[in-house]
C-alpha cells in the first residue's frame, strides 16, 4: 500500500463541521470504532447564533452522549413561560418517559467547544481551521470519496497548502450555507419554510431566570396599527450575568423581506420593563442574525457517499424553530447508518444500509414536519396568529396541548391522550 502524502489524509468517514450535528455523529462513529476525520472551518471555541435554549428532546440526547450536566455553566430550566396580549401563562415541560422534565441554556460558545472535545476524547480526529473547498469526485462512479481543504487564519483566510483527505463516506454537517452540498448539486428547495433569527446579550437582573420565556406578539410596525408577525421574541437567562434575547420571524409573511430585524428587536424591547435593563447601553454584544432552514428544506439526505445532517438536511423544527435537538438526533441516526453500511461485505450491501437513513428520516420527521409547513402557512396570516396569542393563551388545556405539539414532546407508548393525537396526526400526514 502507497502511504498517504502529507498533504493527504485518509479514513473511513469524513464529517464537514464540528457544530452540534457533526460532533455527534462523529462522537457515535468514534466509539463504534471508526477512523473519524471532523473537519471545522473555525477554532473552538467560536460565537454562533442562537438562542441559546435547549428543550428536553435536546437534552436527551446530552444525557446520550454521557455529558456531565451537573458542571458548572448549564442553568436548568422547569418550562416555558409564554407572554401575549397583556397576559402571561407558565407552563411546565411535559413529566414524560421519553425525555427529561427541564430544559436547559448554554451558550454555543461553550456548548458547541464541549460537544467537539467530547468527539475527540471519543477518538474522533478534529482538525480546526481547516475550510473544506470543495468534493472529491470519483468520475466513474459519480460518488464522492473524500474532499479538498486548506487551513485558515482566525479571520477565515487561506493560510496553508491544499489538503486532499479521502473517506469512502462523507458527513455534510456545514450548516445552513452547506457548501459542499451546493458543490454536489443539492439546491435548497423553495417549497419549504424559512426563518430568520437575530439576537444578542444584555447584562440584566433576569439572568437567572429558571424559565424560557417567549412573546408572541412581533408587531410589523407600531402595536395595534399594523401586521402581527409570524414568529416569538425570546429571552432566556444565561445565568452568568446576562440574557440572551432574540426575536426569530418566518418567511410565510408578507413582510419578511422588508423587515428591519435590528429595529424590530429594539422596538419590542422597548416595550419590556426598564428595570430588566434590555436597552442599548447594558448591550454586551452586537445583534447578529442567521437563517433557519426548516422541515427539510434540501433533499436527498442520502446520495452519491454523502449524507445531510442538521441543518444542512434542512431540520429545523417549523414549528418552533429548535434546531439543535434535531441536528444532534439526525447525527446519531447518520452514525448509526454509517456503522452498519461500513461493516457490510458487498457495494450492494452498503448502499442498502445508507438508504436506510432516508426512510429513518422520513419515519420519524416527516409527517411531524408537513404538519409543521402547514401551521406557519397557516400564521403567515396576520388574522390567525392573532387569534392565536389573543384567545388561546386562555385555555390551559389547548395551550398544554400546543406545547406538546410545538416542542415535539410526546411518548410513543403509553401516553396520555393529547400524545396519541399528536403521534397519530404525524403518522397520517405524509413525508414529502
Amino acid at each position: 500500500m502507497t502511504k498517504p502524502s502529507a498533504s493527504e489524509r485518509q479514513a473511513d468517514v469524513i464529517v464537514v463541521g464540528a457544530g452540534p450535528a457533526g460532533s455527534t455523529a462523529a462522537t457515535y462513529l468514534a466509539q463504534a470504532g471508526a477512523d473519524v476525520l471532523l473537519l471545522e472551518k473555525t477554532a473552538f471555541p467560536r460565537e454562533k447564533v442562537c438562542g441559546d435554549g435547549l428543550t428536553p428532546r435536546a437534552v436527551r440526547q446530552l444525557v446520550r452522549l454521557g455529558i456531565d450536566l451537573d458542571e458548572p455553566g448549564w442553568v436548568r430550566n422547569q418550562g416555558l413561560r409564554i407572554v401575549a396580549g397583556g397576559f402571561r401563562l407558565e407552563m411546565p415541560w411535559p413529566d414524560l418517559a421519553t425525555y427529561p422534565a427541564y430544559g436547559l441554556v448554554r451558550t454555543r460558545l461553550d456548548f458547541d467547544d464541549i460537544l467537539a472535545r467530547h468527539a475527540q476524547k471519543s477518538g474522533a480526529h478534529l482538525h480546526e481551521r481547516t475550510a473544506v473547498t470543495g468534493p472529491l469526485m470519483d468520475e466513474k462512479s459519480g460518488r464522492i470519496v473524500g474532499v479538498t481543504a486548506t487551513t485558515v487564519d482566525d479571520a477565515g483566510r487561506k493560510d496553508g497548502d491544499e489538503i486532499t483527505f479521502r473517506a469512502p463516506l462523507v458527513l455534510a454537517a456545514d450548516g445552513n450555507s452547506t457548501r459542499l452540498s451546493l458543490a454536489m448539486g443539492l439546491r435548497r428547495r423553495e417549497d419549504r419554510p424559512m426563518g430568520v433569527a437575530v439576537r444578542t446579550y444584555y447584562t440584566s437582573p433576569r439572568h437567572g431566570d429558571d424559565w424560557l420565556e417567549s412573546w408572541l406578539e412581533l408587531w410589523e410596525g407600531q402595536p395595534g396599527k399594523s401586521s402581527l408577525l409570524p414568529g416569538y421574541g425570546w429571552i432566556f437567562g444565561v445565568g452568568d450575568g446576562t440574557v440572551n434575547v432574540g426575536l426569530g420571524v418566518l418567511n410565510t409573511s408578507t413582510a419578511f423581506q422588508s423587515v428591519d430585524y435590528k429595529d424590530l428587536l429594539k422596538r419590542w424591547l422597548d416595550q419590556t420593563p426598564e428595570e430588566w435593563g434590555l436597552r442599548d447601553r447594558n448591550r454586551t454584544q452586537p445583534v447578529r442574525g442567521a437563517a433557519l432552514p426548516m422541515g427539510f428544506n434540501r433533499k436527498p439526505h442520502y446520495a452519491n457517499g454523502m449524507l445531510l445532517v442538521g441543518d444542512a438536511g434542512g431540520m429545523v423544527n417549523p414549528f418552533n424553530g429548535e434546531g439543535i435537538a434535531y441536528a444532534m438526533e439526525s447525527g446519531e441516526m447518520a452514525a448509526g447508518v454509517v456503522t452498519q453500511a461500513l461493516s457490510r461485505t458487498s457495494p450492494a450491501g452498503q448502499e442498502r444500509a445508507l438508504q436506510g437513513y432516508v426512510s429513518a428520516l422520513d419515519e420519524r420527521y416527516g409527517g411531524y414536519y408537513t404538519l409543521g409547513r402547514l401551521f406557519v402557512k397557516a400564521i403567515g396570516k396576520p388574522q390567525v396568529m392573532k387569534l392565536a396569542t389573543r384567545h388561546g393563551l386562555h385555555h390551559e388545556a389547548l395551550m398544554r396541548f400546543t406545547l406538546k405539539l410545538l416542542a415535539n414532546l410526546t411518548d410513543a407508548r403509553d401516553g396520555d391522550v393529547m400524545d396519541r393525537i399528536i403521534n397519530g396526526l404525524s403518522k397520517v400526514a405524509p413525508a414529502a
